[in-house]
């Protein structure tokens, strides 16, 4: 926050601005949108409050320069784990990085900021529905100044729908997401979800000032921003304290993930590297340490992209407080928020995240990294089953409908296609088929971009139809003004329910409209996949 006593005479009469306590915010317009950017909405996570919950902001006061966005939380990169093959091309290999790497931003401790973009004629009586957007990085990286909000916004007055769009940074990786015993002794899992619960509360304290309506707050994410909208409907019971009203989820639902001894590894790695080693309180001494060498020590611990790929250090786990048992089993004990949701993805979610194996050739050497980081408690039989189920057949693999196009390595498709499923379609058709019938749900899947080599529709890339413009982000807008996607001339998007697993299918055929199939591919692998994950998560 920048206070100056000049401020609040040049900017006194300034229409751009709402008060908030006793602080005038100032934010920028430009057209039909006013942004407020970098608004503090918890102390910064620094010092002592390092590896603590947030905690809200004291009043605001004097006058606040809401105009450029805050700095991002530290991220855990910044290089891929692995060499980008010469095959991929140019065009390919500019995509992957531009929808990948661009996650990692240089970060700061101080991050926890809040943005609000709104129409300009928005006035603390509009009560306009609010989008609040999660991002994804795989709880190792992401920031809210990728994404802009404003072509949402903009689309949304030309549909008639106005709305209010919020984002947040929230920390990540190790700042965020750091778990072992001494973390779940100390009742501090999962920071990063009780981050954005804490912007959330700040969304239902202020949100009106900015013709925001508190009562008509939908939730919004992707990849880790989407596993995190569904942990948001998981914890306290499913009661969402009435923090929001709808969810909207893509690519990324409860994942199978278990408990803090997961984490364990990750955690003395950095004691050990912060020179903690030895202290009789290492979390304390790990609040103690310089950033610089926190931050060193974590770069020596995996991420999104090194070998182990999704088997991650830093995802939500047990924790005994935000999450009191394994997502999955939440789920199928009930425990989920009774709102609207709309859960859908990309038809190869695992290509990207294959690249990191290229070195795994054969089968046998296939079944022993599934065997090893994926189901070491599986029994021969299931491991056999595994193998039959996602063959050794390139054509068989993801990108899927490719036939024997994008062999990138002899296991890379058969790869592509076992870790998608596991981490990403599985959870997304497990969660829907334990919550179709009991509420109003929608599922998509999106068969765009089946002509880029080796990655064809592959993670992430629903978002260039929601944040680019398309079909689906009038979708979303809908949704967000009447918990239905529906309305106005847009293609029909069924419900899912039991008897019929409805898929709203987006394909390469820009000029065609989206169709309708059955969310029934790959049944027998993804139910025995699923039901493994769910006995053995990871």
């Amino acid at each position: 926050m920048h206070f100056n006593a000049l401020f609040v005479v040049v900017f006194a009469a300034v229409s751009n601005a709402v008060v908030l306590d006793s602080a005038k915010v100032i934010g920028t317009s430009t057209g039909r949108i006013t942004k407020y950017l970098g608004i503090p909405y918890a102390k910064p996570p620094t010092g002592d409050r390092r590896l603590r919950l947030p905690e809200p902001n004291n009043p605001y006061f004097g006058v606040l320069d809401a105009t450029v966005y805050g700095p991002a939380c530290p991220q855990h990169g910044p290089k891929l784990g692995f060499p980008i093959p010469a095959a991929v091309g140019s065009d390919v290999l500019d995509l992957f990085v531009n929808t990948t790497t661009k996650y990692i931003a240089e970060g700061d401790e101080d991050c926890l900021t809040i943005n609000v973009e709104v129409p300009s004629e928005a006035t603390s009586s509009s009560r306009f529905p609010v989008l609040v957007w999660i991002y994804g990085g795989g709880f190792a990286a992401g920031n809210t100044r990728m994404y802009n909000g404003g072509p949402i916004v903009e689309r949304s007055i030309d549909l008639g729908e106005p709305v209010v769009y919020v984002s947040m940074n929230y920390r990540v990786n190790a700042f965020g997401f750091l778990s072992s015993k001494e973390i779940r002794d100390a009742k501090v899992g999962n920071l990063g979800l009780h981050d954005q619960r804490e912007a959330l509360r700040w969304v239902q304290k202020y949100i009106a000032s900015f013709g925001g309506d508190p009562q008509k707050v939908t939730i919004w994410g992707e990849s880790g921003g989407a596993m995190s909208v569904s942990l948001h409907m998981l914890t306290n019971g499913g009661d969402t304290n009435g923090l929001f009203h709808g969810a909207f989820m893509q690519s990324g639902a409860p994942m199978p993930v278990g408990d803090h001894s997961v984490g364990q590894k990750a955690y003395d790695t950095i004691v050990t590297g912060a020179g903690c080693t030895g202290a009789p309180d290492t979390l304390s001494c790990l609040r103690k340490v310089s950033y610089g060498a926190f931050k060193a020590a974590v770069a020596h611990t995996p991420h999104t992209f090194s070998y182990q790929s999704l088997i991650l250090p830093y995802l939500p786990r047990v924790d005994g407080v935000f999450l009191t048992d394994h997502p999955q089993q939440l789920v199928k004990n009930g425990s989920v928020a009774d709102v609207p949701f709309v859960s859908g993805g990309c038809d190869d979610e695992g290509t990207m995240f294959a690249l990191s194996t290229l070195n795994v050739t054969t089968s046998k050497e296939f079944k022993e990294y599934i065997k090893t980081l994926w189901l070491p408690k599986a029994s021969r039989y299931h491991l056999n089953r595994i193998m039959k189920l996602y063959p050794d057949d390139v054509e068989q693999g993801s990108p899927y409908d490719t036939g024997s196009l994008n062999a990138l390595s002899p296991q890379f498709k058969r790869f592509a296609s076992f870790k998608g499923d596991a981490m990403l379609q599985g959870p997304r058709r497990y969660f829907l088929q334990q919550r179709a019938g009991k509420q109003n749900t929608w599922s998509y899947n999106t068969k765009r971009l089946k002509w880029l080599p080796f990655l064809g529709s592959f993670h992430l890339s629903d978002l260039l139809y929601t944040y680019s413009g398309g079909e689906l982000q009038d979708y979303l807008i809908h949704f967000v003004n009447s918990l239905d996607p529906n309305r106005g001339d847009a293609a029909q998007w069924p419900k899912y329910t039991p008897s019929s697993p409805n898929l709203l299918t987006f394909k390469d055929d820009l000029a065609g409209r989206p169709t309708l199939t059955k969310d029934t591919f790959r049944s027998k692998a993804i139910e025995l996949l699923t039901q493994l994950l769910l006995e053995n998560p990871v």
